[in-house]
């Protein structure tokens, strides 16, 4: 596949997040005198935000996401402060992320993050993780009007990086990336591993299903 630019999701596609993300839940949880979820309960429900993610949460379900209203703001400040101390703390890359983010580069393609995850959190999380030299633009949950799967991220990230749409590749591990990536025109590749909040990815009418960032770097061309 021929590209100008990839554009990748954050939290499932390239760094295992989920054990900060437990750790801040069961803070909050712990301050909120509630029983604690299991790690796999995490995992399920992360892909649309913090604020959603805490819905989720209390609500013990998927679909709390769907309702419009805020979670409730003294849950939502907790999460927030108990994962500003552990951002990046267990986050790790998956395989083959760092060896295809180095050829990526090697081939002269510039990168971007797109995450629903507020900016304050990305950043850190991005230098901790090693994963902020490589990126040449990053686009937080909280820096537009609409995020994923609204396609206005990945427009807005293309015009930072003086690309088309059509000629940048979009890899993520949700319905959410998918969306929000053919929306805006973009290619498409997923990975099976992350968080796609109980919908397989393999479902979807994506470009391909890569194992890794390394096996997608292997696969993209300058164009």
């Amino acid at each position: 596949m021929n590209a100008r630019a990839v554009l990748l999701d954050l939290d499932g596609t390239l760094l295992d997040t989920v054990l900060d993300l437990h750790a801040a839940a069961s803070g909050m949880l712990a301050d909120l005198d509630r029983p604690p979820v299991t790690v796999e309960d995490i995992r399920a429900y992360v892909g649309r935000g913090i604020p959603n993610l805490v819905k989720r949460i209390l609500a013990g379900k998927l679909d709390a996401a769907d309702d419009p209203a805020p979670p409730p703001e003294k849950a939502l400040a907790s999460f927030k402060k108990h994962y500003a101390e552990v951002n990046g703390r267990a986050s790790r890359p998956f395989p083959g992320v760092m060896e295809g983010l180095k050829a990526l580069k090697a081939k002269g393609l510039p990168l971007g993050v797109i995450t629903n995850k507020a900016g304050a959190f990305t950043s850190v999380l991005l230098d901790r993780s090693g994963l902020a030299p490589f990126m040449d633009v990053v686009v937080p949950g909280d820096l537009l009007p609409r995020p994923k799967p609204d396609p206005m991220p990945v427009v807005w990230a293309c015009g930072r990086l003086d690309v088309s749409p059509a000629d940048t590749l979009l890899i993520g591990d949700s319905v959410h990336d998918f969306k929000a990536g053919k929306s805006a025109g973009c290619k498409v590749f997923l990975v099976p591993y992350g968080y796609n909040e109980g919908q397989d990815v393999r479902g979807l009418d994506c470009d391909a299903i890569v194992a890794s960032i390394e096996d997608a770097a292997s696969r993209i061309d300058i164009a």
